[in-house]
């Protein structure tokens, strides 16, 4: 009788075992939902239509999946290069845990991490993170259209926080939310700004915080109507920044409550808070400026005005705490 060779009987047994790992692996994978399927290849399901209960492995499917309607999209803990465009309705992005979910880098039509166009967009709990684009305006968020709310969301170290196009009908609210090393002029382009609101309807900000920016303005808004308050605009670790609040084309509201503090590497240090510096569009007749706290971090040289003014509408400057330095108001 002809001996087998040792060495083929080997391979011959270790193909039994890989055809039985193979088939024991279909066994059970008929047995995985496709939510896991996805995980176990690296392509999670993490985006979670909450009124379907669908749930998609892209965030743009889960947008396009509310279509025109409503719907909240609720974004399981991670890191994601991810991005998408609402188009359309009324849709709601969700951190399932706030601030355990980041966005980092992604951008899309070269503009944002979310380009928004709908009737309304809601960001809860998010974390925007490290966002550049070719024309140095990438955003955590690029507003085209339609109403938006912020809450507790932290945008940082990308080219701009918020930008927004023009929707004089459209409303903003930003609140309990954190905007850190932000804004560039560079490069010979237009400067970018921790956030940057077009000509929209108004403009609320709350309880949120601007920290050390790296360019530009913390707030620049041409919105007809402002109420900024209880927030915090610390600029001791700013570099190159220039206005804290910048109403370029002038505003009605009220700026209360607040805390500034002006650091030492200023492009523009000549005021904390410009009226229609670039002109008067929009009427600032009343505007209310009380209850803010402001001064100059330690080893800062120069003095500086609190409100400077090119609407030349009656302001109404209440009481603010003001250091040593800083001039209340004056018209330019």
């Amino acid at each position: 009788m002809q001996m087998m060779n040792p060495f083929a009987l080997q391979e011959r047994r270790h193909r039994g075992q890989r055809l039985a790992a193979l088939l024991l692996g279909v066994a059970v994978l008929a047995a995985i939902p496709a939510s896991a399927l996805l995980a176990q290849a690296g392509q999670r399901a993490p985006y979670k239509v909450i009124e379907t209960g669908r749930s998609f492995a892209a965030l743009q499917d889960a947008v396009n999946a509310i279509g025109e309607g409503s719907g909240t999209v609720q974004i399981e803990p991670g890191v994601y290069r991810d991005c998408a465009v609402q188009g359309a309705g009324d849709v709601g992005f969700v951190a399932q845990v706030p601030g355990q979910t980041v966005f980092d880098g992604a951008a899309c039509e070269g503009k944002a991490t979310l380009v928004v166009r709908g009737r309304s967009t809601r960001v809860e709990g998010l974390i925007f993170q490290n966002v550049r684009v070719p024309d140095a305006n990438g955003a955590g968020i690029r507003l085209e259209r339609g109403n938006l709310t912020v809450r507790q969301s932290w945008f940082r170290d990308s080219e701009q926080g918020i930008l927004s196009a023009n929707d004089p009908t459209g409303a903003v609210l930003i609140e309990q939310s954190t905007f850190t090393r932000l804004g560039r002029c560079d490069r010979g382009l237009s400067c970018a700004h921790s956030i940057y609101l077009g000509d929209y309807g108004s403009l609320t900000v709350r309880r949120t915080r601007f920290e050390a920016g790296r360019g530009g303005h913390y707030v620049k808004t041409r919105a007809a109507r402002v109420d900024i308050s209880q927030s915090s605009f610390d600029d001791s670790a700013g570099k190159t920044t220039n206005y804290m609040i910048d109403l370029s084309a002038g505003a009605a509201g009220r700026i209360v409550d607040n805390a500034f503090v002006q650091g030492a590497d200023k492009e523009n240090h000549s005021a904390f808070i410009a009226v229609a510096a670039e002109g008067r569009a929009n009427s600032s007749s009343g505007l209310l400026v009380s209850g803010n706290d402001a001064r100059f971090a330690p080893g800062v040289p120069w003095g500086s005005v609190f409100v400077a003014d090119w609407s030349g509408d009656t302001l109404s400057i209440g009481t603010n705490a003001l250091a040593k330095g800083l001039t209340k108001f004056e018209k330019r």
